[in-house]
């Protein structure tokens, strides 16, 4: 029998005694997130995708928000109290957080970065985010997420 490839944010959720779920989907870097939970069989309001951004200060910061919404800057930027912020350039991604493009996850960074997921997370009972791979998710309950990171929520979508 195979053994099942764990990745790092799983080791790390099982280091923390965190239920999850791990989830896979046929690699294609060209899929959407919304395409992504239609292929789990899960609503996309519950599946989060995970941003890098930098703010005017140059610290960096993390946003957890649904797939299919976008995130607001500036709503985002007063959320962490920086004057803006702007996405981080795709190619510093992997050399800042351990993680590609598609397979970011706001558990297991290299380093941890100020983490806000969006409000709506609070009237989830579970979520879905990238499992440090691309073509894995992992299925969290929502109240075992400050076991392992933590984070604030704040409206910070469009």
């Amino acid at each position: 029998m195979a053994k099942e490839e764990k990745t790092n944010v799983m080791r790390v959720l099982t280091q923390k005694k965190v239920e999850y779920v791990g989830h896979t989907y046929e690699q294609d870097a060209s899929l959407t997130g919304a395409e992504i939970a239609a292929k789990m069989g899960e609503n996309p309001e519950a599946v989060f995708k995970t941003l890098v951004t930098q703010g005017k200060s140059k610290s960096y910061y993390v946003f957890v928000i649904p797939v299919e919404k976008e995130l607001d800057l500036k709503k985002a930027a007063k959320a962490v109290g920086e004057k803006s912020i702007e996405m981080l350039p795709l190619k510093e991604l992997l050399p800042l957080t351990g993680y590609v493009h598609g397979g970011c996850s706001p558990i297991g960074m290299k380093k941890f970065f100020t983490t806000t997921f969006d409000e709506s997370l609070n009237k989830l009972d579970k979520v879905y985010f990238s499992g440090g791979k691309v073509g894995f998710q992992v299925e969290v309950a929502v109240e075992d997420i400050e076991k392992v990171i933590r984070y604030g929520t704040a409206d910070i979508t469009v």
